[in-house]
């Protein structure tokens, strides 16, 4: 009878045992399930993007100068252009200041059978006229690295927060935040984020968006390629400037219309 009782003791004490040891470890599991997740640091960069996109909706036309440096072709092409911009219907005329001086473009989605209408001011092409081309055409992509259609302040950042949103899947990404950058006379918030090598889901080695403070408009995009080797330093691939922006017009169809006096269209 003593060693039955003994015995029966010493299993009432593991029991105890282990139920304090499940008691113990029981809320340390439940604390673990809790932990967030780590904020990926894409997140407050998409999340500065999409303020200035915000403000942008609300913007319906505006003028002002694009400075643009593309790689085109085995060579860094820099146009300075005049431009007027409409969002519905989308809407761009664009006057070159150089090179090219007085060269004009103007593409309205939906009319001239949606392709752009082409004139030269000076040489043996001005003698042509006004010239219709398809937006995508050799001619056309032989100067620019995207189509017209993704030619403005709008477009250009819905293609960064696209290309950031799918980023944010992924590792291998550095982000840094300049809260007090300048461009200019102007202040800014720069975002830069880069990659250490090439992966197919990195469109570009480094981006940078330049915010304005004061406007909150994404002035400035920068792109930059994989170096071709370590140490050798990354080439510009696209870099689009606005300087002069002046919002919210009103401008109408007639501003974007080819028998515009002003154009000189034919």
């Amino acid at each position: 009878m003593i060693r039955g009782s003994v015995f029966q003791q010493q299993r009432r004490l593991r029991s105890a045992l282990l139920i304090l040891v499940g008691l113990v470890l029981l809320p340390q599991a439940v604390h673990s399930q809790e932990q967030p997740p780590a904020e990926h640091p894409l997140v407050p960069a998409i999340q500065l993007a999409m303020q200035s996109y915000e403000v942008l909706k609300k913007i319906s036309d505006y003028e002002a100068t694009l400075i643009k440096q593309e790689f085109v072709g085995g060579r860094l092409l820099t146009q300075r252009i005049s431009m007027r911009l409409k969002e519905e219907p989308f809407s761009v005329y664009l006057r070159y200041e150089e090179p090219n001086a007085g060269r004009q473009i103007l593409f309205v989605n939906g009319q001239n059978n949606n392709q752009l209408l082409a004139k030269e001011a000076t040489g043996l092409s001005s003698l042509v006229g006004t010239v219709p081309l398809a937006i995508d055409s050799p001619q056309v992509m032989a100067e620019n690295r995207h189509v017209i259609t993704d030619l403005g302040m709008r477009r250009m950042l819905e293609m960064v927060i696209n290309q950031w949103n799918i980023e944010s899947k992924f590792g291998e990404i550095d982000v840094k935040y300049y809260p007090n950058a300048k461009m200019g006379n102007a202040e800014c918030e720069v975002i830069e984020v880069s990659h250490p090598r090439p992966r197919k889901q990195f469109l570009y080695h480094m981006t940078r968006l330049f915010v304005e403070k004061q406007s909150r408009l994404p002035i400035r995009i920068e792109n930059y390629g994989f170096p071709p080797q370590a140490g050798q330093p990354a080439q510009l691939l696209e870099e689009y400037t606005y300087v002069n922006v002046k919002t919210n017009l009103g401008m109408t169809p007639a501003d974007f219309d080819r028998r515009n006096p002003r154009f000189g269209f034919n």
